[in-house]
């Protein structure tokens, strides 16, 4: 199959996810994909390293390779990919942007290729997951990534394409950034064995684990109530 054969396959899959005849839905999609809707989880996740972490050495270390993941998923996706791809977003492609269902007229600027929302969502599920150890932690996490591509979809923002090589990169920005923590890690800390069941293999307390699922649970809720309020009603 040639690029254009793939371009089509892009565009064929992207109308299956893109938008609905649902308001309710276009404003769960338009809350759910903005950064600002997510600061509580971010906190929450700060709290949970502040909370498991007994110095400021492992905290800093924690905070450094965090930022780490997202310098290497934003920098590759919009500093180096999107310029030298310079794939317009579907909202923007001229051929099909006025086939393709928009939100509010949610155009939104610059390239697609690839999606640095994948790529940020992606590596820090994973990161965190590594460093938690968790299998509810991670279904969450991974869930909250995945539940972000798809307002991306939904949106018209981006082609499957865009998010798929964003989940890709952003796998690799989590393991990339959890190399140096575990190495580092280890040379700060003692080497403890939690055998407890209120903590992780990693010395994770699980009722701090269960405060970020809970703000991830409560910013859903959050998103539906705003869409019936603002949105549909």
């Amino acid at each position: 199959m040639n690029i254009q054969g793939l371009i089509e396959v892009d565009r064929l899959l992207l109308s299956f996810f893109n938008g609905s005849d649902s308001l309710f839905l276009d404003g769960v999609m338009v809350t759910l994909t903005s950064s600002l809707t997510w600061i509580p989880l971010y906190l929450s996740l700060f709290y949970l390293v502040i909370k498991n972490n007994e110095t400021m050495g492992q905290i800093f270390l924690v905070v450094a390779c965090t930022l780490l993941c997202i310098f290497l998923a934003t920098g590759m996706a919009e500093s180096v990919v999107k310029p030298f791809v310079a794939r317009l977003r579907p909202s923007n492609d001229p051929d099909i942007k006025y086939s393709i269902d928009i939100v509010d007229n949610m155009r939104e600027t610059g390239y697609s290729f690839f999606s640095a929302h994948a790529a940020n969502t992606f590596s820090l599920a994973i990161f965190f997951s590594l460093l938690v150890k968790d299998k509810f932690f991670t279904a969450f996490m991974i869930g909250w990534s995945l539940l972000n591509c798809y307002t991306r979809l939904y949106l018209g923002v981006h082609y499957p394409s865009d998010i798929v090589v964003g989940l890709l990169w952003g796998t690799v920005c989590g393991l990339l950034s959890y190399m140096p923590f575990r190495f580092v890690y280890n040379r700060i800390s003692p080497k403890l064995n939690y055998v407890s069941s209120q903590y992780t293999v990693t010395g994770y307390d699980l009722s701090s684990i269960n405060i970020v699922i809970t703000i991830i649970c409560l910013t859903l809720i959050y998103a539906v109530f705003r869409a019936l309020f603002v949105f549909y009603i």
